[in-house]
Parts: structure tokens; C-alpha cells; sequence
């Protein structure tokens, strides 16, 4: 673990690109280190390597190309006990104008054909310290059940996150993905139950990935709902599994997903347009995509690919922050509740800095 933590240190401080990341449950961290700071994209999907990809589908993927790097991959020893940090939002121009801005969505949404959209805000963080390593182990420490990861560019920036959502995974045609939406606060020694429009928002998901999966896949199936816990919060989620038809390639299956409901809303393009004209901000790679792409199995030789919603995330510069946080709106959503849903998003990132 020594040699990836010093590469680490090393590659940000000679601005050289690299990622380094942990899989849910995992006691591995793998690490691509680029040999030069070319900024590759992909073009079909069929490189190998570990993706970057925006929130806009039509923007360019970033690629780290696997043979243009050096591949690690190390066990995760002995982290420190770290101190962890109860952070909270109380600007209340920040509350007011996200408050406003879900009125105004769901105003939409009952006077058009828009079920859901997602609104999400960012939080800028000035930071008195910062450094890479520390933030990186400290994210490994406290979320294990998450995709753990730093990414770093000197043309796009320093990324890091724990995102508990899968976005694809897919091996010799058979893939997995899930639909996972609504959230509510870990109550200890409290039975979990849900409401009407967290169901109905998780249904939704699941209906529009099966819907969309149909057409190109087969043998698809879909398991019951659960709740599954990342970090302090509880969500809904369903796994969804099949095989993709021989005619059908992995940038169908992408482009099928992403953005999934869970990130955007329903129907997407009319939901995308109302993201893209309303928040006052650009997502960038919030809500995008990230993972390993073709890789080679080290089991059969098969070409494996472990791709994540940008979920969980945040982008440092300059000793800034920038922690980004949304939630899906409906019909029946509560404003107030939205902001506070957002805060307790919020606190993900927040406790490790």
C-alpha cells in the first residue's frame, strides 16, 4: 500500500493525470498513473482503460487508456483512526434560493408531462489544509460499502468521491445495474419504513431502465426492492439483471442508462432541458460516470467493465471545495424536506474534510 500512496502523492505533485480507487467492499485499491498528460477521449466505447464521464451524455468521455499508464493494484492495509467532522449547512440565501428553485420544479412538473426531475446545488468549502492522501484514506476509512475514488487531470481537475450507486456492470455480454432512489435519514433501533412518493419516485427508475434495457437486451430480470444503507442515509434500490443481445454494443447499453432517471428525472430529454436552463450551475462530471472499461479479466480473459454514477462526489481547487448534493422531485415533494434531504447528502463529503 506504501508504493500507492507515495505514486499518489508523487503523480498530484508533479500534475501528472492518475485515479486511484476502491470498490464497494473491497480490500483492494487499483490505480491507473498515466505515463504523459495527453488528454485522451473516448470514441465508441471499445478502449480499454478507466472512463470519466460528464452528466451530458453529449459531451466527450474522458479515457485513461490502459496501455498509456501504469496499472496498480494493492491491498488495503492498516488505516489510521481518523478525526471525522459533523458539518453544517446554515447559509440561509443558499436554503431560500434551492427552496425556491424546487417550488418552481414541481409547479413544472404538476403542469406538464414531467414526472420527476432532479435539482441538485453545490456547496463551496473553503478548506485552512488540504491534502490529497488524507482526504483519500480518510473517504477509503469511512465508506466502505462505496466506490471510493480520486481522479485527477491538471486540464480538468481533482475529483474525488463515494458514490453508492452502480451504473453498469457487464462481463461477456451478462450485465448488472440497479435503479436506486429515494433516501431518508438512518434512525438506529427504528424499523425502516417508507412513504408514497419515495416508492413511487423508485418505481419510476426501475420502470424507465427496464423500458429502456428491452429493445437490446434479453433473459432480463428484475429483483424485489431493498433498502440498502450509504453512510448515514437509507435508499431504495432494485437490482436489474440480463444479457445483451449479440447485435447490441456496450455504448448502446451507456447510452440506454445514462443519465438514468435517478440523476435526471423523467421523461429525460424534456427533464435534461429543464436542469440544464434552471440550476445555477454546470453538473460537469456530478452526476456523470466513472469506472473501468475493458478490462481484462485476470480469471478467463473475458473484457469486464465496473461503471458508477458520480454520486457522493466533490471537486478541490485552490484550497476550495465544491461538494455537489440533489434529489429527485415529484408531484408530491416538500420543499423544505428537499433542502434538508440535500444537507444530510451533504455531510458525506463534508465529514472527511
Amino acid at each position: 500500500m506504501n508504493t500507492t500512496f507515495k505514486k499518489i502523492e508523487t503523480a498530484y505533485k508533479k500534475k501528472k493525470p492518475f485515479v486511484s480507487y476502491s470498490e464497494p467492499e473491497s480490500t483492494t485499491i487499483s490505480s491507473f498513473f498515466m505515463k504523459e498528460e495527453t488528454l485522451f477521449f473516448t470514441s465508441d466505447f471499445t478502449e480499454s482503460g478507466f472512463v470519466f464521464s460528464p452528466f451530458d451524455a453529449e459531451e466527450n468521455t474522458v479515457l485513461f487508456p490502459v496501455d498509456k499508464a501504469d496499472f496498480l493494484q494493492e491491498k488495503i492495509e492498516h488505516l489510521d483512526n481518523f478525526e471525522f467532522f459533523n458539518r453544517y449547512t446554515d447559509d440561509e440565501s443558499e436554503k431560500e434560493a434551492h427552496i425556491n428553485l424546487v417550488d418552481k420544479t414541481i409547479l413544472k412538473i404538476k403542469n406538464s408531462s414531467l414526472q420527476k426531475i432532479v435539482i441538485s446545488r453545490k456547496e463551496l468549502i473553503l478548506l485552512k489544509d488540504f491534502d490529497v492522501l488524507l482526504l483519500f484514506k480518510k473517504l477509503l476509512k469511512q465508506y466502505k460499502a462505496a466506490f471510493v475514488y480520486v481522479w485527477y487531470h491538471p486540464k480538468i481537475g481533482l475529483w474525488f468521491g463515494a458514490t453508492p450507486e452502480t451504473l453498469l456492470h457487464i462481463s461477456n455480454q451478462r450485465f448488472k445495474t440497479m435503479s436506486l432512489a429515494g433516501t431518508q435519514l438512518l434512525q438506529e433501533n427504528t424499523a425502516v419504513a417508507w412513504g408514497a412518493k419515495e416508492l413511487e419516485e423508485q418505481q419510476l427508475v426501475t420502470d424507465f431502465i427496464v423500458n429502456q434495457l428491452k429493445p437490446i437486451t434479453t433473459s432480463l430480470k428484475v429483483n424485489q426492492k431493498e433498502t440498502v444503507q450509504a453512510g448515514s442515509l437509507l435508499h431504495l434500490k432494485t437490482k436489474v439483471e440480463g444479457e445483451v443481445k449479440s447485435n447490441s454494443d456496450l455504448k448502446q447499453l451507456i447510452r440506454a442508462l445514462h443519465p438514468t432517471p435517478a440523476v435526471c428525472g423523467l421523461p429525460r430529454k424534456e427533464a435534461f432541458v429543464f436542469i440544464t436552463e434552471n440550476e445555477p450551475y454546470k453538473r460537469d462530471f456530478y452526476t456523470g460516470f466513472l469506472g473501468e472499461l475493458n478490462l481484462e479479466s485476470n480469471l478467463d480473459k473475458s473484457k469486464l467493465s465496473k461503471l458508477y454514477v458520480n454520486l457522493r462526489c466533490m471537486r478541490i481547487e485552490d484550497k476550495i471545495a465544491t461538494v455537489y448534493v440533489g434529489g429527485g422531485i415529484t408531484k408530491d415533494s416538500n420543499a423544505t424536506k428537499e433542502w434538508t434531504e440535500t444537507v444530510s447528502k451533504s455531510k458525506t463529503m463534508k465529514t472527511v474534510l
